[in-house]
């Protein structure tokens, strides 16, 4: 990889909510970066970065493609690391692993839907990471956009500081360019050139009140992040601010994640993406701006170290995506923070405490690789040859060990049990099962240990509808497969204090432990699943045998006492107990564990709890009795109704996921078509005692089925 100023480079992705416009707007970057040289269109399946089957076929992207362009701004050249991320929910995954290793966002709307639930969504996991974003106003032509409202938006939904500093030239049909309010010029776009050629001029009459009103609003906003602005403005010599002091202001603001510039255009229209280009390089920061990568030791996580975005630095890089190609095998895709890594290079990863080699390093461009022979600090790229490498893995110099925090994603909320058609394609199933697990970690395989069957668990029935699919086409595997499961999950809701004791004698040296305990709900502010306290005062139980214990319970909690659902969260206290200088050992503490917990749990008035998701239905005003009514028909719980802009009625839900599949098909019914729903996970609840008394049933009923 060449050498290239780390200050021209812009790690960044598209997010936004589905539909909003992310692909279309990607392949034009392509396009006027001249990466390609013609435009590629997501509706008719020839979009670059959109080049899985299943996503020419439906029109949706569902893995993050990235790819490398470059794009000259104030007389630089700037190189672009660009990854397009999916919209639809059952992929967030993609988006959450996208934006840990991004420096900045382009947070995509549309002008008429504005912000969607989606949008909410990733602009979230995108505050959890701390990555600056500016808002890019899509769709701007269509029917219904209001550029002004959307703005109103982001501020009032998101909670965000958001700050015009383009207002557009018309809208709908109308819509012709945008007015730059720092430069206080007209940018219209010539529809001949495809939008490549535009020219700027001065502002039409009609709207130049407006833009100098505008353009007060931004000034008032982007002047508290600069003292000497702030005194101008306030002085009122508004005349003598530059536009490099406005741009110094807004990038500061924008660096800082209080401040996010909004712009507006129409990809699909060719309008609008040069001008965007131009801001990601003006606001959006580059490696050298987010310099401090801090991670810890491999001994302690309280120890931290601190790597800065330089080459001269020992490596420190982060593996956040795997892909299997058919062509050159087994994909890592990583992002370099200091350091570099040549092809032929051996990189230390801290999880194994194994050295792996990358045979070779490629630069992305979509599905597509160019072979390069070195990867510098503040780079993305993809390496072949590691052979236990995961997603989340640290890759570091062995001398110089550091590990970065991992990419935490979401549990699955929903499974079916799939088996093969035929004898012959049992290995293959399982083969293709691994390596879509393996690329996923949304996406999890697991053996029902009461059934025996093989059950894959996703985000969504469209998730396992895209497994299933690419099980057939990629690794040429047929199989059946069962109706959609909810992956319940189980819980306790009293403390009880219980004794176990498991003694065993077969002849020659024994089995014994015995131990006291209190079994319980966690802690308010404990995160995680098992809250494991020890308690055990004068060696009542020699410290060696704790951490079985503690295994134990961990392995316990995968089948919960009701019907064999996972436990969510549970807190240990071991108090006391006792032991046999001959006969116990670990073992025999972890098989003791297990008992207590099926005991325990018994006893601590068990429940199950159950996936609920946010639904979001925009209705005709006509058809929305209808929607309501077949909400509460599914224990749906309306949380608020809203008239959108277009007239239409937006209904807000929190519905049990049991009781959704087949809800497109009914909605459409209902409303012949005419209304459209989103829908996301929102969190685990506690079911009614008769509901769970039928899950547990239907559970028992599998297993017994299958004896």
């Amino acid at each position: 990889m060449a050498k290239h100023d780390l200050h021209l480079t812009r790690n960044i992705g598209i997010m936004a909510h589905i539909d909003a416009g992310k692909t279309t707007t990607s392949e034009r970057i392509l396009f006027y970066t001249g990466l390609t040289h013609k435009i590629g269109e997501v509706h008719d399946g020839g979009a670059t970065m959109d080049w899985m089957a299943q996503e020419q076929e439906r029109g949706i992207t569902i893995t993050s493609a990235a790819t490398t362009c470059f794009w000259n701004y104030d007389g630089k050249k700037y190189k672009f690391n660009l990854i397009d991320t999916p919209g639809h929910v059952d992929f967030t995954a993609e988006v959450e692993r996208s934006l840990r290793v991004l420096d900045g966002a382009v947070a995509t709307f549309c002008a008429v839907g504005g912000v969607q639930p989606q949008s909410e969504t990733v602009w979230n996991q995108a505050e959890k990471y701390g990555v600056p974003r500016i808002c890019y106003v899509n769709k701007m032509d269509r029917s219904g956009a209001n550029f002004y409202e959307v703005v109103k938006q982001i501020k009032d939904i998101l909670g965000a500081r958001s700050c015009a500093i383009q207002i557009p030239v018309g809208s709908e049909e109308n819509f012709k360019g945008v007015v730059d309010l720092i430069k206080m010029k007209e940018i219209l776009w010539h529809d001949e050139t495809q939008g490549a050629e535009y020219e700027v001029g001065e502002i039409r009459p009609e709207l130049r009140a407006e833009a100098e009103e505008w353009r007060e609003k931004m000034l008032e906003t982007v002047s508290e992040f600069d003292d000497a602005l702030m005194e101008k403005y306030l002085s009122g010599d508004v005349e003598s601010i530059s536009e490099e002091e406005i741009r110094a202001a807004i990038r500061k603001g924008t660096l800082a994640n209080e401040l996010f510039p909004v712009i507006c255009g129409s990809s699909f229209k060719n309008k609008g993406v040069q001008t965007m280009l131009d801001a990601v390089c003006a606001y959006l920061p580059s490696p050298k701006d987010r310099n401090d990568i801090i991670g810890h030791s491999v001994d302690s996580e309280d120890e931290k170290i601190v790597r800065h975005a330089d080459e001269n630095e020992p490596l420190c890089a982060l593996a956040f995506k795997i892909a299997t190609d058919p062509f050159v095998g087994r994909l890592s895709y990583f992002r370099v923070y200091s350091g570099k890594v040549d092809a032929g290079s051996y990189v230390f990863i801290p999880r194994s405490g194994k050295k792996e080699r990358v045979s070779r390093l490629f630069q992305m461009h979509s599905n597509k690789q160019n072979a390069i022979e070195v990867v510098e600090a503040g780079d993305i790229a993809a390496g072949v040859g590691f052979k236990d490498i995961r997603t989340g893995d640290t890759l570091c110099d062995e001398n110089n060990q550091i590990v970065l925090e991992s990419i935490k994603f979401p549990d699955p909320v929903i499974g079916i049990a799939v088996e093969p058609k035929s004898q012959a394609d049992v290995d293959k199933l399982g083969n293709g099962l691994a390596k879509l697990a393996e690329e996923d970690p949304t996406f999890v395989v697991r053996t029902d240990e009461q059934s025996g069957q093989t059950v894959i668990s996703g985000m969504g029935e469209l998730h396992l509808d895209i497994i299933i699919d690419r099980l057939k086409r990629e690794f040429k595997v047929e199989c059946n497969q069962g109706k959609p499961q909810v992956n319940y999950k189980e819980s306790i809701t009293t403390t009880v204090s219980h004794r176990e004791s498991y003694k065993k004698q077969s002849g020659g040296r024994g089995k014994y432990a015995d131990m006291l305990l209190e079994v319980g709900p966690v802690d308010d502010d404990f995160v995680g699943s098992l809250q494991f306290v020890d308690q055990v005062k004068g060696g009542n139980i020699p410290k060696e045998f704790i951490p079985a214990i503690q295994k134990g319970f961990v392995n316990a909690m995968k089948n919960g006492v009701l019907a064999g659902f996972p436990v969510d969260q549970l807190k240990v206290v071991v108090v006391d107990g006792s032991y046999h200088p001959v006969d116990s050992d670990q073992l025999s503490f972890e098989i003791c564990a297990n008992l207590a917990f099926k005991a325990a749990c018994a006893k601590a008035k068990p429940i199950l709890l159950e996936p609920i998701m946010k639904l979001e239905v925009v209705t005709p005003e006509e058809n929305m009795g209808d929607v309501i009514g077949d909400l509460n028909k599914r224990r749906g719980q309306v949380e608020g109704m809203e008239t959108s802009r277009t007239g239409a009625r937006v209904v807000k839900a929190k519905v049990p996921l049991a009781e959704t599949f087949g809800y497109v098909t009914t909605l459409r019914t209902i409303s012949s078509g005419r209304a459209t729903s989103s829908m996301e996970f929102s969190h685990y609840e506690a079911v009614s005692n008769t509901i769970a008394k039928a899950v547990v049933e239907e559970a028992k009923g599998r297993v017994d089925l299958l004896k």
